[in-house]
């Protein structure tokens, strides 16, 4: 399962560096995002219809290389910690669901590039068992979520569990950030700052509970 998943992410950081050459076709508004004084002020005065945007955002970061706990953290700060858990969820609950369609339909036929018959039957042994419990952990940190959500829909996790495991990791973690990013409305920076850097620090615990997995 590591080594699909690190294919996997390999992959998607490929495609996240294909679309960060093309960052001035996206102009300061994408770039602004990876500010976190800016971010907040962005959002601030598009408060109308930002939320929209904040969703389509995180959407979006199935393919983009968006910073999701950080927007999930502006949308707190902006709009207060129930409207930003809610607008977050439906954002990243919903690239995650699209994620899962599109691999549940390409099937193993579109994902025997990353890996032979073989692994992909021990993989779909090992999801079987850890899948759910991944998918919720994985809510919290970057790249991993979409990767995840992707390798649940080739090894055709059924969709209720997908459904269940995926909205709970995403509601948690959309809670948490927005709350950070409300309770520093007075220092917005520093919120957003910790909601991308916290995921960041989970990420080693992740592998190491993974490898351990792998060998039992």
């Amino acid at each position: 399962m590591l080594k699909l998943i690190l294919k996997m992410l390999f992959f998607m950081l490929v495609l996240a560096a294909l679309f960060l050459l093309e960052f001035q076709l996206f102009g300061q508004d994408f770039e602004m995002l990876f500010s976190q004084q800016r971010c907040v002020e962005w959002f601030s005065r598009i408060k109308p219809y930002g939320w929209a945007i904040g969703i389509g955002l995180l959407m979006g970061d199935l393919i983009l290389p968006v910073p999701a706990t950080g927007i999930m953290a502006a949308l707190g700060n902006v709009y207060g910690v129930i409207a930003g858990t809610l607008f977050s969820v439906i954002g990243s609950a919903g690239g995650g669901f699209i994620g899962y369609g599109v691999a549940r339909i390409l099937g193993r036929k579109g994902s025997r590039y990353l890996a032979s018959e073989e692994e992909l039957d021990r993989f779909q042994r090992l999801f079987d068992k850890w899948g759910a419990m991944a998918i919720i952990i994985s809510r919290i940190m970057p790249v991993l979520p979409e990767v995840l959500t992707i390798l649940a829909g080739i090894a055709r996790m059924h969709p209720a569990r997908f459904i269940v495991s995926l909205l709970l990791g995403t509601f948690f973690t959309s809670l948490f950030f927005s709350w950070i990013g409300y309770s520093s409305r007075s220092l917005p920076g520093y919120g957003i700052l910790a909601a991308v850097l916290i995921p960041l620090l989970i990420w080693p615990v992740f592998l190491k509970i993974v490898h351990h997995k792998k060998d039992e």
